[in-house]
Order: structure tokens, then C-alpha cells, then sequence
């Protein structure tokens, strides 16, 4: 049958049988279709705008109705429709004002009821809706997130008849203006890790300059304590970073919640991911755990474990910065400004190296596992640390070192150094920029001659080990690139040799 629409019994308030659209229109009753290449959601909202609308008291159109959802070649997903489908029904039927649409912007699910449910992306919407200059109506369960945004007028609502009185009126919905609460860092501190103090000092490292970080170590050393502890001593976030953060987890399928304001994001996928969840994607392009992490950490343990060609991924957003998703029908662009620490053991039962010798991987085995993970993948990470088993004696000790607190504070101020000379932080110099700024004294380009040479640095390399040197000097103080900057840089680099 034409349109494929067929309305049940109960819908048309009638005894007959179930009736197509024509027989509708012949007996001068409703027929309603969207247009816009909706999703099934979408298309669904044709029911539950229906039953809103008549539960409020308002009467719904006996004639042809046809919603267009430009532009037509954009798919439309999510019940995010139903409020401004039902306002413009209402408005061109005269049961509502429409002078007063154009100032604003609408979002929000409508049950059966005609009660708002709250949506997904209300941050990302109130972006645009600050840009134009326009309020923003939406579901109350969603206002708290969306009044993050500067410089927007926020209105929740519970209802569409509270939406529809404060069109008309008669009154009006209250702005919200409540303001996001700062609880400090929610991370777990560095003082809780005994020992392992190059490990801190290497973490401390890349908090300070951006950079990317791989521990290896056997089971049980602290990779895993030490990786969520980074997130702690890492720079408050601007204002900018926290919008663009809290705006990609909004679209997510678990949303962002507004008391995570300002907490940079620790994302540790499970090694079952796929290359898909990782950098986004699908008939309708989502960001993955890369973009979820912007502005924060993406962990990774047990790298090995993660299908190869999953790993693989990982290599231009560690370059650009970006994620590009490109399907037959349409192409997406998700940012991709993460922080990636993994972690893994040095053999495939986990105890090479290990004090009481309990490893039996022979070289093959070990040299197999090792090969999991790609020599262009790990040359793209900054620093590359060993995390050895933690002596007894430490184990045993109470917990001695500098809290989280205390090695932030040294990394915002290397962070500042860095802002200042060249605008960002020493991870995202050009090759050009390097010259620029991270030109070693002659002692320092000796010693990194030498390490080209012995260790067969790649020229990607040779330039990860200068930033690296810089975000050291940087955190010393010092303006020159010293000798002893670059060395402890070099040492950083012992898992790529040739």
C-alpha cells in the first residue's frame, strides 16, 4: 500500500478494522509523515507527538501533516525531534504563537504523557544555540549540562504544556543559572605508590610536555596504579578544553555528567576492543574512545593482548591530532588531542627479568609477543619506561615521595613555560618548530649524534627525543638544551633499538 502507513484501531479512535492513509485523507482525517531521511526513532516520534498532544488537551490537525527535516540528505537519529515537531504542529495549527519561535532552540523527547525525557548531545546543541544568539529549551533532567556553556540562556522544562505557557505567556519557564561545582581532583594520589620512583619522575615527564608513555614491567609493579594517577598531576583544564571534552562525551552513549566539569577524562577500553571503538565510526559516524578521551588519558593495558590491527589505528590520531571517518555516504572528522600510556609485560607469562626467576618463555616466545605491537606504533611514543618488581624492602615500608598536589604544581609551571615561548605544549612542535626551540648546545647534539648512530633512531624519533629534552629542561627551569637534558631523554627510548 502507498507510504507503507497503516494506523491501528486505537490511534483512530474508530471500531473498523485498521485503515491505509488514503482512507484517511478520503474521510478528512490526519495523515502525518516525516521527511529528512529519518531513523526509526525519528519516525516513531509521528506516535508519541500524537499522543502528547491529545493528553495535553490540545487538538491535533485534521488534515495532512508532513514534517521536513532539512536538509534532506543529512540522516536524522534520536527522539530529540518530538518537542519541535510538536511546537511547529502547534504553531501552524494557531493553538500556539509563533513569533516567538525564532528565538529560540528546541530539543527534547516527548513520552506518551507529553513529559519531557531527557536527550543525549545537550552540551554539543548549546554550543551552536550561544553562537546564534538563541535560548535553548530543553528537557530539566538535561539543564545542568547544558548551562555549562557560557553566555546561553537555559530553560528546562518538565513538560510540553510548561513549554507551550511560557510561549504563550502565561509563564514563563525559570533560567537556569546554576553553576558548576568544582570538587578539586577526583584522582587517586601519587603518594599511594610505593617506590617506583623513576617512574613517577617519567610521569611527571609527560604530564609536563603532552607526551605519550608505554610502561613494560611484570605483573604487579604499579603500571596500572601509576597510569591512573596521571591524570591527577596534569594541568586544571582551560575553559575551552573543558567545553570541547564535556561536548564529545555528551553525544555518547553515557552522556557527560556535569559533576565530571573540568576532570580530565581516563579512558581504559577492555583489549577486546574493537578498531571501531577506538576511533569511532558506524552507518552513522560516533566518536570512540580516542575522542572520549580529549583533553585527557587514554589508558591501555596489557597492549600485546589488543588485535594488531586494532593497535594500528592508534598511529595518525598520535600524528594529527584528528580522526577521520569516512563512509560511502558521508565523511566525519572527530578530534583526537589525547595523552596514550599503555601498559605490558616483557614476555608472554609476564616475569622475564623478574628477581626469582620464574620466567620459561624462550626467545622465540618472547620475541612473538614483543612483535604484537609495531615498530612504526612504538615509534611514536615519547617515553618508554621499565617498571621493575618493587623491592621488599618498599613493599613493606609506609608510602614516602610527593603527593599529586605537589608534582602538579611543577608541571603547571612547566606547562606555562611552554604556553609562553611557543603557544602550546612541546608534544605538538612542527618539525620546524623544533629547530626553532629545541636546538641542543654542543655537548647535547654530540651526545645525540651518538645515539643516532648506536641505537639507529629514526628520524621521527630523532625529534620525539629533542621535545622530550625540552619538556625536561623546561621542568629544570633552564632556557639552554643541555647535554644531560638530552641524555636522560635518550634513555627513554631503549624498547625501539634496531
Amino acid at each position: 500500500m502507498s507510504l507503507a502507513v497503516v494506523y491501528s484501531r486505537a490511534l483512530a479512535g474508530m471500531d473498523a478494522p485498521p485503515v491505509t492513509v488514503e482512507t484517511y485523507l478520503a474521510n478528512g482525517l490526519p495523515c502525518f509523515t516525516i521527511v529528512g531521511l529519518p531513523e526509526a526513532e525519528v519516525k516513531e516520534a509521528k506516535d508519541r507527538v500524537r499522543a502528547a498532544l491529545q493528553n495535553a488537551r490540545f487538538e491535533f490537525p485534521a488534515r495532512r501533516i508532513t514534517v521536513n527535516l532539512a536538509p534532506a540528505d543529512l540522516p536524522k537519529e534520536s527522539g530529540r525531534f518530538d518537542l519541535p515537531i510538536a511546537l511547529g504542529i502547534l504553531a501552524a495549527s494557531g493553538q500556539l504563537p509563533a513569533d516567538r519561535l525564532a528565538d529560540y532552540e528546541f530539543a527534547g523527547e516527548l513520552a506518551l504523557t507529553g513529559e519531557l525525557r531527557p536527550i543525549r548531545g545537550a552540551l554539543a546543541m548549546a554550543l551552536p544555540a550561544a553562537r546564534e544568539r538563541r535560548a535553548f529549551v530543553l528537557p530539566e533532567a538535561n539543564a545542568r549540562e547544558a548551562a555549562l556553556v557560557e553566555d546561553v540562556a537555559v530553560y528546562p522544562a518538565r513538560s510540553l504544556l510548561e513549554v507551550c505557557a511560557h510561549l504563550s505567556g502565561r509563564e514563563p519557564l525559570v533560567r537556569c543559572v546554576e553553576q558548576p561545582v568544582l570538587n578539586g581532583s577526583h584522582h587517586p594520589d601519587m603518594l599511594d605508590v610505593k617506590g617506583q620512583a623513576h617512574a613517577k619522575r617519567t610521569l611527571e615527564i609527560a604530564a609536563a610536555g603532552g607526551h605519550s608513555l608505554i610502561m613494560v614491567g611484570p605483573p604487579g609493579t604499579g603500571k596500572t596504579m601509576l597510569a591512573a594517577r596521571l591524570p591527577g598531576i596534569l594541568p586544571p583544564m582551560t575553559q575551552a578544553e573543558a567545553l570541547a571534552a564535556a561536548a564529545i562525551q555528551s553525544v555518547g552513549s553515557g552522556g557527560f555528567d556535569a559533576a565530571n566539569w573540568k576532570k580530565r577524562p581516563f579512558r581504559s577500553p577492555h583489549h577486546t576492543a574493537s578498531a571501531v571503538a577506538l576511533v569511532g565510526g558506524g552507518s552513522h559516524p560516533r566518536p570512540g574512545e580516542i575522542s572520549m578521551a580529549l583533553h585527557g588519558v587514554l589508558f591501555l593495558d596489557e597492549l600485546p593482548e589488543f588485535d594488531r590491527k586494532v593497535l594500528e589505528v592508534l598511529r595518525e590520531p598520535l600524528e594529527s591530532g584528528r580522526i577521520s571517518v569516512a563512509r560511502a555516504a558521508r565523511q566525519a572528522e572527530f578530534p583526537a588531542d589525547f595523552q596514550l600510556v599503555a601498559a605490558m609485560n616483557p614476555c608472554p607469562c609476564g616475569y622475564l627479568g623478574y628477581h626469582n626467576g620464574r620466567c620459561r618463555c624462550s626467545p622465540d616466545q618472547v620475541a612473538r609477543y614483543r612483535r604484537k605491537i609495531s615498530g612504526p606504533l612504538l615509534d611514536r611514543i615519547d617515553l618508554q619506561l621499565e617498571v621493575p618488581a618493587v623491592p621488599q624492602e618498599d613493599l613493606a615500608g609506609r608510602a614516602q615521595g610527593e603527593p599529586s598536589a605537589a608534582i602538579r604544581e611543577r608541571v603547571v609551571v612547566a606547562r606555562e613555560r611552554q604556553l609562553a615561548r611557543q603557544g602550546k605544549p612541546n608534544v605538538a612542535l612542527s618539525t620546524r618548530e623544533v629547530d626553532r626551540h629545541c636546538a641542543p648546545d654542543t655537548q647535547g647534539a654530540t651526545v645525540l649524534k651518538q645515539a643516532i648512530s648506536r641505537l639507529g633512531l629514526s628520524a621521527r624519533a630523532y625529534h620525539r627525543v629533542l621535545k622530550v629534552a625540552r619538556t625536561i629542561a623546561d621542568l629544570a627551569g633552564a632556557r639552554e638544551l643541555a647535554g644531560a637534558h638530552v641524555a636522560e631523554a635518550i634513555q627513554y627510548r631503549r624498547f625501539d633499538r634496531g
